[in-house]
């Protein structure tokens, strides 16, 4: 056993974690095959593959490349804590909103929202942009902080 795990070429609890992904997995494949919506399902599944494999990674990494290029010449004029993280957390996890709540957020769930809930789906853009600005005016204020830091420490 210790000659396979030592040949797998990670620790013990990885593997068994694996495993478990895999059972989980495995019964929810089960679940949805039992209620009938494998083909939607499917279909979801795929058209999830393809848009972020064709569509968003390119584009995020694009914009990631672009944002690396323009904050390493602006770091080499004048030395001053990294810019790059302080744009790239905020802007993952407005990113990770709107793809969970996109359908509220674009309107595109409106009439079900309203049928399910008897509310609207009109706050919600207003809200993840509040969110965002939020992400951001923070993000912006703890890069000011890290520069004064750095300007003090220089000094």
């Amino acid at each position: 056993m210790s000659r396979r795990v030592s040949g797998y070429g990670a620790p013990l609890w990885h593997l068994l974690l694996l495993v478990a992904c895999f059972v989980a997995a495995g019964y929810v494949t089960t679940r949805v095959v039992a209620a009938g919506i494998w083909l939607g399902f499917a279909a979801w599944f795929v058209g999830a593959i393809i848009l972020h494999d064709l569509v968003l990674y390119p584009a995020y990494s694009a914009a990631d490349a672009a944002t690396q290029t323009l904050t390493r010449r602006a770091s080499r004029r004048t030395p001053r804590p990294a810019v790059l993280n302080h744009l790239r957390v905020p802007a993952a996890l407005s990113g990770l909103l709107l793809l969970v709540w996109f359908p509220l957020v674009l309107r595109g769930a409106d009439p079900d929202y309203r049928w399910a809930v008897g509310l609207s789906t009109s706050p919600y853009l207003a809200r993840w942009l509040l969110i965002t600005v939020v992400l951001f005016g923070v993000s912006g204020l703890l890069y000011a902080v890290r520069r004064g830091l750095s300007r003090r420490a220089d000094r």
